[in-house]
């Protein structure tokens, strides 16, 4: 289904220029023509989503959720032109305009939130589910500098900051309304309930704000639209007014500009103290912002919590979303008053773990000291989920046990008692896996084999993979056009399909057809470079 309309796109396109950037089209940048492309397929997806949204009500079907400190999307404008449908006509209407679409396409920067495999597999999974119309959405952080630009200095690389315009780009929508309170800091007050229970209250904690923004991520075919939702932090308040008028002037903006560091660049340095605390205030706030979330969405249709796990799937990729394991735990428990143990099984029944990493020691762990400061109910959770689980072991194994529970205990207790976040996330989730089937299986095998033998139900195997969207369709037109006139396009959201090539492994003309087309575009590389 096509929802291309040239005279509603033109319309938009010129309102842009004209009403947005205050110019005529004949001042327009390259930069400024792309923005006004975008914001006019920009349309489009909006459109779209609201069509989804009305079939997810009507539907009510569990969602799934997907937290990663990445999201590599690169750039947005060819992927939704091409899984609209529209890209050629786009081109068609820009060419009338004496404008070349490719040219503008390579204007886009692309948003920095991200710099690895981690976030392109994030990416490709959004893009896959919203593909096959499923209800899978992404959590992530806005960074301002996500990525770094490579520069050659006197033939050496230089890495520099990369900032994307995230405040201005046409693909972020502000959710103006939605703002999520995140508690911090602070201290426990060990206290008792009206039936003498311990109840322990989290007091004096600071105040931090998520603001909403998204990505609007559309599926091939353009029936289904998703989001990819992303969170600045501010402060709770501009600044102190009575610092301010008191004449410090800087110490009265020092808080909010502390705040909202949070969501400035990825991955700051940990090599000194106050490096690691802002990298685990970063996970914590993307954790905390994202149940909330989640919560919120999930309660807009039900009222007992009983049910979320046959409603929400929420999956960590790798680590460093692990203090979702004690965030849900202590929104059921602390502020929804659930029974630990009913708690306890919501929790790991909707929790899902992926694994990125076989070396142990790279995997996460953080000092319990600072883990204390940061977040000191969460600590207070960990360790009582840590404290059952290692009795369960016990029970299991019997006078065995002491070196597996050295092992699979989430508190290292060598020198500097650290966090496991590995650990944290194995117990806490009820499904655990790899991203490739050797690496699935080395997991199990060499990484933690003790938790294997505990849970051996609870490892599989996704493997990571590519869209064919993007790494075909989207790079190499000369080609899918071929495979499409050999074997149709189904292949497309179908990649097992690909193999009906096999058919033409003898067939002169295709073969020819397809040296030509490698040989095209190794000339045009070439005449680019």
């Amino acid at each position: 289904m096509s929802y291309f309309d040239f005279t509603s796109f033109e319309v938009s396109f010129h309102h842009y220029i004209k009403y947005v950037l205050g110019k005529k089209i004949e001042y327009a940048t390259k930069f400024d023509l792309m923005n006004a492309v975008s914001s006019a397929v920009g349309k489009y997806l909006m459109d779209i989503r609201f069509e989804t949204n009305q079939r997810y009500k009507e539907n009510d079907p569990k969602r799934l959720y997907y937290l990663s400190m990445e999201f590599l999307v690169g750039r947005l404008l060819s992927n939704n032109l091409l899984n609209l449908g529209i890209y050629d006509h786009c081109a068609v209407f820009l060419r009338k305009q004496g404008i070349d679409l490719e040219t503008l396409v390579d204007e886009e920067r692309h948003p920095s939130l991200g710099n690895g495999g981690l976030g392109r597999l994030a990416a490709c999974f959004l893009d896959s589910m919203a593909s096959l119309n499923m209800p899978g959405f992404g959590y992530g952080i806005n960074y301002d500098y996500g990525l770094f630009k490579q520069v050659i200095v006197n033939g050496y690389q230089k890495e520099k900051p990369d900032y994307w315009p995230n405040h201005s780009s046409p693909w972020l929508v502000r959710r103006s309304g939605i703002k999520t309170m995140i508690p911090i800091y602070g201290r426990i007050e060990d206290t008792k309930d009206m039936d003498g229970e311990y109840n322990p209250m989290w007091t004096d904690w600071k105040l931090l704000i998520g603001r909403s923004h998204d990505i609007l991520i559309t599926g091939y075919g353009g029936r289904t639209v998703n989001r990819l939702r992303l969170f600045s932090a501010w402060a709770s308040e501009d600044f102190d007014m009575q610092i301010f008028n008191d004449g410090d002037y800087f110490r009265a903006v020092g808080k909010k500009i502390k705040s909202e560091s949070i969501s400035k660049i990825l991955y700051p340095s940990d090599s000194k103290e106050v490096g690691k605390e802002l990298r685990l205030v970063q996970e914590y706030f993307l954790v905390a912002c994202s149940v909330r979330d989640i919560i919120r969405i999930y309660q807009e249709g039900n009222t007992s919590f009983e049910h979320l796990h046959e409603k929400v799937a929420i999956q960590l990729n790798d680590t460093h979303p692990a203090l979702t394991v004690a965030e849900l735990m202590r929104v059921l428990v602390d502020e929804n008053g659930l029974e630990w143990e009913k708690a306890w099984n919501i929790t790991t029944q909707t929790l899902g773990y992926t694994n990125h990493t076989l070396l142990p020691e790279a995997l996460e762990t953080w000092p319990v000291a600072i883990v204390e400061r940061v977040v000191p109910r969460h600590l207070q959770i960990i360790y009582e989920i840590n404290r059952r689980f290692i009795n369960s072991v016990k029970e299991k194994f019997g006078e065995n046990s002491a070196p597996l529970i050295s092992k699979m205990s989430i508190i290292q207790e060598d020198g500097e008692k650290q966090l496991r976040m590995a650990n944290l996330a194995i117990i806490g989730c009820h499904s655990v896996n790899g991203v490739a089937k050797v690496h699935s299986e080395l997991v199990k095998t060499k990484l933690v084999p003790e938790f294997h033998s505990f849970y051996p139900g609870k490892f599989n195997n996704k493997t990571n993979g590519v869209t064919p969207r993007r790494w075909i369709v989207g790079c190499n037109p000369g080609l899918t056009r071929l495979i499409c006139d050999a074997i149709g396009d189904r292949w497309i959201i179908d990649l097992e399909r690909i193999r009906e090539l096999e058919d033409f492994v003898n067939d002169q003309a295709f073969l020819d057809q397809f040296i030509k087309i490698k040989r095209d575009n190794k000339k045009r590389l070439a005449k680019n470079n």
